[in-house]
């Protein structure tokens, strides 16, 4: 069924819009629930999320949510970085390419579709069993406190910050990053927060 809501955030693209009006029109020949959540067109069983649809600059993208136990018996599913652990996306550079693939496609969505019936999970890592790397550490305790301050928050607001300081190519920019987030964390507050 066609979300209204869907309907107006294509309408605001100002690239790959043909595309994702494709991609659209296959995610909703599979009979699932068409939502918009994270501002992207999402399909979703019985409340659960199964693929969304979304853009970036050089390719638009199916999002399988469980795309790390999904078959790939063509190798087209691509994990976004090293840190995504379940979802896996399906990328596409033109139209012409979108069109080619189309039975492959839907393929792809009937399997996701599938893994979500079956109640299947993904193996995660827990937020905990991340590790700080020893540069992050010293960076930390350059600032009072903020290295005991960092131990006392939850596992996964951790991780996000390891995330977010490791994500930056350069060291001075990793040491910026830590010293900006430092008060956040001496508040006990998450990246986000």
């Amino acid at each position: 069924m066609v979300n209204r809501r869907v309907d107006i955030a294509l309408g605001k693209l100002t690239a790959w819009q043909e595309e994702m009006a494709e991609l659209r029109n296959i995610a909703l020949e599979t009979g699932l629930t068409e939502d918009l959540k994270w501002g992207q067109p999402c399909y979703t069983f019985d409340n659960a999320n199964v693929f969304l649809i979304h853009s970036f600059k050089n390719y638009c993208a199916v999002l399988f949510m469980k795309g790390s136990v999904m078959k790939d018996p063509k190798g087209l599913l691509i994990q976004q970085t090293e840190n995504v652990q379940a979802g896996r996306q399906m990328r596409f550079e033109s139209m012409k390419e979108i069109t080619k693939l189309r039975p492959t496609i839907k393929k792809y969505m009937k399997e996701a579709i599938a893994v979500e019936e079956a109640g299947i999970k993904p193996v995660v890592k827990k937020a905990s069993e991340f590790v700080v790397p020893d540069e992050i550490v010293k960076l930390l305790k350059k600032h009072p406190g903020v290295a005991a301050a960092f131990k006392k928050l939850t596992p996964g607001r951790q991780r996000a910050y390891v995330l977010h300081f490791t994500g930056a190519k350069q060291a001075a920019t990793r040491e910026a990053r830590v010293a900006k987030a430092a008060p956040s964390i001496l508040k006990g507050k998450g990246l986000n927060d």
